[in-house]
């Protein structure tokens, strides 16, 4: 595993890479008596430049209130056909800025919103990422086998994934 700090903006940028085909991500929150809670959200492929992830959602739903009561949050991806997987925390906080919605927002949002951004209650969940870590292996059966049969052979674990922990602040 390598710890990465040097260079920010390229781990940034490989970890916007890894997620940009994953439509559906894991939001976790703190509730209020203490127990970890997951739901899925769509990201869009949406993150920015800095990290930073947005998601719209209802302004009285449960998360925001987890939200309002523990900034702290996780959000994890997963792509099992590619090998790649990334885990992002950071702090969460609403946002209910029609300029910023009006930018984000996207037809196929309205599966959730079927008012689009005349929903009443419709507000975005900013995500300020603070860390992350990815893993990243070769997603063909030949890498795979050859990595497995590596393994095996020398007695060393399989290296072909790349792994990183990535400070984003």
């Amino acid at each position: 595993m390598t710890t990465t700090t040097a260079n920010k903006n390229e781990s940034i940028e490989k970890i916007r890479d890894l997620i940009k085909d994953i439509n559906f991500c894991m939001l976790t929150t703190l509730d209020e008596d203490g127990c970890l809670r997951s739901r899925p959200m769509a990201v869009n492929s949406e993150v920015e430049a800095n990290g930073d992830m947005w998601f719209f959602t209802y302004g009285s739903s449960h998360k925001v209130t987890e939200v309002n009561q523990n900034h702290q949050v996780n959000v994890s991806f997963s792509a099992p056909d590619k090998q790649s997987y990334v885990s992002v925390c950071g702090m969460a906080e609403v946002v209910k800025d029609h300029t910023k919605m009006q930018e984000l927002w996207k037809p196929e949002l309205k599966a959730w919103f079927p008012q689009e951004l005349n929903e009443p209650d419709i507000a975005l969940l900013k995500i300020t990422s603070t860390n992350a870590e990815y893993w990243d292996a070769p997603a063909g059966w030949v890498a795979k086998a050859v990595g497995f049969v590596k393994a095996a052979t020398t007695g060393e674990p399989d290296t072909s994934t790349e792994h990183a922990k990535v400070d984003l602040q």
